[in-house]
């Protein structure tokens, strides 16, 4: 759980993470949603599970599969260089004053802006 005065997750909407640990270990997927107050994320087709929902007026009902969130600590944001899962840090670009992610391996920017 993140605690006062913790910083806040570096991980963004959209970012392509590999997962380290659990069932799904070595995927890859794009993240759909980030709770930085649980400190989870749901990615795409991983954690999968199965619900049984009853029909409503705008659902058909029946089994349906859906993404469950997993912590943050079991991903690593991909490098696109080095194609793998990194450790990354942060750098601040010269004049502009704007924070980047940057690979801890290569030094190559994460960042796709």
């Amino acid at each position: 759980m993140m605690k006062v005065g913790q910083s806040k997750l570096s991980l963004r909407k959209n970012d392509q993470v590999q997962i380290i640990s659990g069932r799904e270990k070595g995927k890859v997927g794009k993240i759909l949603k980030v709770d930085s107050k649980k400190a989870r994320v749901t990615i795409e087709k991983i954690n999968l599970v199965k619900r049984h929902t009853r029909p409503t007026q705008t659902n058909a009902g029946g089994i349906m599969e859906k993404e469950l969130p997993i912590h943050y600590s079991n991903v690593l944001l991909m490098c696109p260089k080095c194609n793998r899962g990194v450790r990354h840090g942060h750098k601040v670009e010269g004049k502009s004053g704007k924070k980047a992610r940057v690979c801890k391996r290569c030094g190559g920017s994460l960042d796709l802006a």
